[in-house]
């Protein structure tokens, strides 16, 4: 079993610019506002968070699950 990564390099889509965050281990994280340039990130379309969207590593329920959409709102 492979260790949970909990940081993770946020690249907003409008700006370009990075930011290393904590993500929390027990929850996706939906919105994040980018420090550089101030735009709302919300998940793409399939995507649990913005994590797994814009980050360079999954969200931790994603990692441990091994699938996307682990936190997705239920139909």
């Amino acid at each position: 079993m492979n260790a949970i990564i909990i940081e993770s390099t946020l690249t907003c889509p409008e700006c370009g610019q990075a930011s290393t965050e904590t993500m929390p281990t027990d929850a996706c994280q939906w919105f994040y506002d980018c420090r550089h340039c101030g735009a709302l990130l919300k998940p793409k379309p399939g995507d649990c968070c913005v994590f797994c969207s814009y980050g360079d590593v999954p969200c931790p329920p994603v990692q441990a699950e091994g699938k996307s959409g682990c936190c997705a709102p239920a139909a």
